[in-house]
């Protein structure tokens, strides 16, 4: 019993030194990875765990009636029914009262402001487009006054917020600084010419209604609030992914806008000669605006079919309509020229493109096969990037900008590669902006076999494969988006690096190129991390280049196994015994090894 009690024991003594070798294992290869690799995971980099939660309370004691006391809704607590579901909210009330409204507005990026934009611009084109039509048409009338003039006064109380409010506490930029102190705020607001228009728009003349009546005219300053309709257009377009769309619309609501006032004017110089006095007048049958405003399209477009002026009131009012229409007209369709023209601007420049290669291609006579696929190129390239070539578009933006792009679009993927694991952080970020988009055809060559390898690629969309085998063509690996490869050849030392496998397009691929004459020029700056590729890459290209027979393989069979070569120590022993003239036993080995030689 003695006996087995100690094999026992000593065999768990034995099974706990094992775990604790193991152990001891696994964290010298963590350390050494995070040596090799600084970006590497550790242990000590875990996260510091919450701190402990106290113990839950003990289960409440079920009531006389079946039902626990903890279960009961609270009187403060309000719920929701939906469906099957109940959900706990907070009234609105409460979230009403703990809402704090910002003490500063960047007015750039604040989608609540430009809400609040909206509101505003709501406003003013209440008071631009009914103001006319309540001074010309006889829409107000002593029934409805009370109507026209609740809405008035809702969008003077619009204004008015906007000035205590909004206008207040815009950021503004001094000295390249954001400025976001109240009362400097509020002080650049009054100093601005912004403060006085919004000041003049609000001039309180709607006390004359007491001695003159309610004219709509006299509300005319509060269509000076332009500039919150400017502003609200330059921050709608920058949030807008198809602005163009806008543009549209709003120019043909200037168009629209010209001939509303126009069609006022009409029904105004109608009603001074007389409605119905003149062949050219308003007759005063059927609806009022609707006739009026055929008029004016008529008039403004200049299509003809009008009754000729009878005196010279309608003939000086003919004149001034159709050189003013000429005028309006005209700007309005440069106008809507220049926005299609912009929308389209991508377009057309693809378009000139294409008819320029492909005019090119025919004046060369090239077969019509390379043709197709010049075509094929050009459309899948406009149709998945929606342009030529990004850095086009990207040589524009500042350094900076740049690098952010490329890292939001690049990072995740270049990050992964394993020769680039360790290296500085900051080369990375300089190599990303060196990376070249290319988009490859079904079934072309990325690379051949043979060819001096220059570039490494990263594999952003579709799919490429890689062939080998006797006769090239058989599939040995597919590839899709984030792999890498071709990093070798970047850091080949002499010749470079000799392609060993044949790689193919397979579909539709979009890849991205580093060259290695770009490597270089970044890595002049990085002395340790040039070392650190270097390093890696005699590594990965020793066990690319090594033989066979090294690697377990089956090798040449040698008849004859070659002499294992002489120990120094024993070469250096019988030099010393050859210089003393010695017959011993050394000097009789050492010729009987050279008569061996010879008989080899």
């Amino acid at each position: 019993r003695i006996g087995s009690a100690t094999s026992l024991s000593s065999a768990v003594v034995n099974t706990r030194l094992q775990e604790l070798v193991r152990l001891f294992k696994e964290r010298t290869e963590k350390v050494k990875e995070k040596l090799v690799d600084p970006d590497a995971t550790s242990d000590d980099e875990s996260p510091v765990a919450s701190p402990t939660k106290p113990a839950p309370a003990a289960a409440p004691v079920p009531a006389p009636g079946g039902e626990l006391e903890g279960n009961k809704p609270l009187e403060d607590d309000h719920y929701c029914e939906m469906l099957c579901c109940t959900f706990k909210y907070r009234p609105w009330r409460d979230r009403l009262k703990s809402y704090q409204f910002p003490s500063s507005i960047d007015p750039l990026t604040n989608l609540m402001y430009v809400l609040w934009l909206f509101f505003v611009v709501m406003a003013w084109n209440w008071n631009c487009w009914l103001i006319p039509v309540r001074w010309a048409f006889p829409y107000q009338t002593p029934a409805n006054i009370h109507y026209w003039l609740l809405v008035d006064y809702l969008c003077d109380l619009v204004y008015l917020l906007d000035i205590l409010v909004f206008q207040t506490r815009l950021q503004f930029v001094q000295g390249g600084d954001i400025i976001t102190d109240k009362k400097a705020m509020k002080e650049n607001y009054l100093r601005s010419q912004r403060f006085k228009m919004d000041v003049l728009c609000l001039l309180p003349l709607d006390f004359f209604y007491f001695k003159v009546g309610v004219n709509p005219l006299l509300r005319f300053p509060r269509c000076l609030k332009y500039m919150a309709f400017f502003e609200f257009n330059n921050r709608l377009e920058a949030i807008l992914t198809k602005a163009y769309i806008y543009r549209v619309i709003r120019t043909t609501a200037y168009l629209l806008y010209s001939l509303h006032l126009n069609s006022c004017l009409y029904y105004w110089a109608s009603a001074y000669e007389g409605l119905g006095s003149t062949t050219w007048v308003y007759d005063g049958e059927g609806n009022s605006y609707i006739r009026c405003y055929y008029w004016a399209v008529k008039t403004l477009i200049t299509i003809g079919g009008l009754p000729d002026p009878k005196t010279l009131f309608e003939i000086v009012f003919q004149l001034l309509n159709y050189f003013t229409g000429v005028f309006a007209f005209s700007v309005m369709i440069g106008q809507m020229r220049d926005v299609v023209g912009a929308a389209t601007a991508g377009q057309t420049y693809y378009r000139s493109c294409m008819d320029s290669t492909i005019k090119y291609m025919n004046f060369y006579r090239i077969p019509k096969t390379v043709q197709n696929r010049v075509k094929t190129w050009y459309e899948y390239t406009w149709h998945s990037q929606g342009m030529l070539d990004e850095s086009e578009l990207l040589v524009q933006l500042p350094d900076k900008m740049r690098l952010d792009i490329a890292i939001d679009v690049n990072y995740n993927i270049v990050s992964k590669v394993a020769l680039f694991q360790g290296c500085d952080r900051q080369m990375i970020f300089d190599m990303l902006k060196r990376l070249r988009s290319v988009v490859y055809l079904p079934n072309d060559y990325v690379c051949k076999k043979g060819e001096i390898g220059r570039e490494m690629y990263i594999i952003q969309a579709g799919q490429v494969q890689v062939l080998g085998g006797p006769d090239g063509k058989s599939v040995l690996v597919t590839l899709k988006a984030g792999s890498v490869f071709g990093e070798i050849s970047l850091l080949a030392a002499g010749g470079g690096n000799r392609r060993t496998a044949n790689v193919v397009a397979h579909g539709f691929a979009n890849l991205f190129i580093l060259e290695k004459k770009d490597l270089n020029e970044i890595l002049v700056h990085y002395p340790e991390s040039q070392k650190l590729l270097r390093k890696k890459a005699k590594k990965m290209l020793k066990t690319n280049n090594k033989p066979k027979d090294e690697k377990g393989g089956p090798g040449d069979p040698l008849i004859i196994p070659p002499k294992a070569e002489t120990p120094k120590l024993f070469k250096a022993a019988l030099a010393a015994t050859g210089r003393m003239g010695g017959k011993g036993p050394l000097e009789r080995l050492r010729w009987r090894l050279k008569e061996l030689k010879a008989m080899q």
